[in-house]
């Protein structure tokens, strides 16, 4: 068994077995061309259920065999432009070259005598970022799984920076809108928060926070005793890419003395575009701000930091054990990430956008956003001038939500019946992958850009699609009542 441990005499071994991995990989991609074979869960579970984890093939070969009959035949496919569902982004090869060298080499990022130079590219990339968003010298952050991860360590510390804390932390608030990402609410969860500390502020017709309604909601929060903890304000929200005020935000959370954090997940891509980086004006003067490079700076899962306009914030992160970081590392200036995570053992993820930006540089990177940008406005001119659908918002980034409205159809239910099959159908087909969302409570569809390679041509063909099978639909239950 010790032939298959990577190591000095097995470096051949490796090199082949990789290889032949990448071979199958990239004969999949360029074969694909669908981005899902439309297989259900029923048909697949019985094969994946059949397989007896206790007998092993033995041979790396045989293994690849086999796993493209549980997995590479069926995976769901990103970088098909016909890809248009959630926030999943195609990978550019840089990072896929970073990813690589790190599973291989294995770095763990918690203390430096077990990452070294791993440690300065982090802190390096930390800082730029930092630099990007215009925090000030004072500044860092840490790299971590995603940007749930990410807005909870900020809310962490937000509670922790709370000015005139409560005895009970039931008495704290946190204030987001109601177009904001479920991790607030989770996050509230964990910090052992009450069940109304999130306060959801509504949005106006952009669906962008209502900073009138927040002025409100904070004037109400001090009036009646509680403790304004943090302002989430989103640049990205994840159904609709609308991006809050965040000038207005941000003299509002000065006025209240009250943490503000950017969920700028989605976002982030901005940071690299020449030009729509203006549409993140104001997110300099967050205390904290999550980015996840794994949606608009097309690097693989997972690829995300936190950022904090004050380094010295992130010690409410900070423990000490003397078998991994003890306090004298600390004195001896020794750099151990793990003094500023969640996390402990944790992955060189840094190296896949270090790889990318010495390759493809920032420019490189915000060009690809700006046009899937580009591609979701011509996407709306689409959508508003087609009398079969009705679209909700003109987009600040990438996404479109729209729906349906077959001219058969006059019921708002069976609109939204018609649009649940609509997906469904089409998911089913394997010929393109849309998301789906509520607005108002009624179904609606979206369509979340982030492949330069798909075109208008194939946004006109997935609409076509998407209204035959609603046609479809509505026929079909016609029949059914006859």
């Amino acid at each position: 068994m010790r032939s298959h441990l990577l190591n000095d005499t097995t470096a051949e071994h490796y090199r082949r077995s990789v290889t032949a991995g990448v071979e199958r990989v990239a004969a999949k991609l360029a074969a694909t061309d669908r981005p899902f074979t439309g297989i259900s869960v029923d048909e697949l579970s019985p094969v994946v259920d059949a397989i007896d984890l206790d007998r092993p093939l033995g041979d790396a070969s045989a293994a690849l065999d086999e796993l493209d009959r549980v997995y590479l035949r069926d995976a769901v496919y990103f970088h098909h432009p016909r890809y248009l569902g959630h926030l999943n982004c195609p990978v550019v090869i840089p990072a896929v070259l970073g990813e690589a060298v790190l599973s291989a080499v294995n770095s763990s990022l918690d203390t430096w005598d077990q990452s070294a130079g791993g440690t300065l590219i982090e802190r390096r990339l930390i800082d730029w970022t930092a630099a990007r968003i215009g925090l000030g010298p004072a500044a860092d952050g840490i790299f971590t799984s995603g940007g749930t991860q990410s807005n909870l360590q900020a809310l962490l510390l937000a509670r922790e920076e709370a000015k005139s804390r409560p005895e009970h932390f039931t008495r704290l608030r946190i204030f987001t809108s109601e177009c904001s990402h479920f991790s607030v609410q989770k996050s509230a969860k964990l910090l052992g928060l009450g069940p109304d500390s999130v306060v959801s502020v509504p949005v106006d017709r952009n669906k962008r926070m209502h900073t009138v309604a927040l002025a409100r909601a904070l004037e109400q929060c001090v009036v009646e005793g509680d403790v304004p903890m943090a302002v989430v304000a989103t640049a990205g929200t994840t159904d609709f890419g609308s991006i809050d005020p965040l000038p207005e935000i941000a003299a509002l959370c000065d006025q209240y003395s009250t943490w503000m954090h950017v969920d700028a997940a989605y976002g982030c891509g901005l940071l690299a575009s020449r030009e729509r980086r203006h549409l993140l004006d104001g997110i300099e003067h967050a205390d904290s701000v999550t980015v996840d490079y794994h949606k608009s700076f097309f690097q693989p899962v997972s690829s995300s930091a936190v950022l904090v306009r004050d380094r010295v914030t992130l010690r409410h992160a900070t423990y000490h054990a003397e078998y991994l970081n003890p306090q004298r590392m600390a004195k001896e200036r020794i750099p151990n990430q793990v003094d500023k995570s969640l996390q402990t053992t944790r992955r060189f993820d840094a190296l896949k956008l270090w790889m990318t930006l010495r390759v493809m540089g920032a420019d490189g990177i915000g060009e690809l956003f700006d046009e899937v940008c580009d591609l979701a406005a011509e996407g709306w001119r689409l959508l508003t001038a087609d009398p079969r659908f009705d679209v909700v918002v003109e987009p600040q980034l990438s996404t479109l939500v729209f729906r349906c409205i077959p001219a058969t159809a006059t019921a708002p239910a069976e609109i939204d019946r018609a649009n649940l099959y609509a997906r469904k159908a089409l998911f089913a087909s394997g010929e393109a992958v849309v998301a789906g969302t509520k607005v108002g409570g009624r179904q609606y569809l979206k369509f979340t850009l982030l492949n330069p390679e798909t075109t208008a041509r194939d946004i006109a063909a997935v609409l076509d699609l998407i209204a035959g099978h609603a046609e479809q639909y509505l026929g079909d239950s016609l029949d059914r009542a006859s």
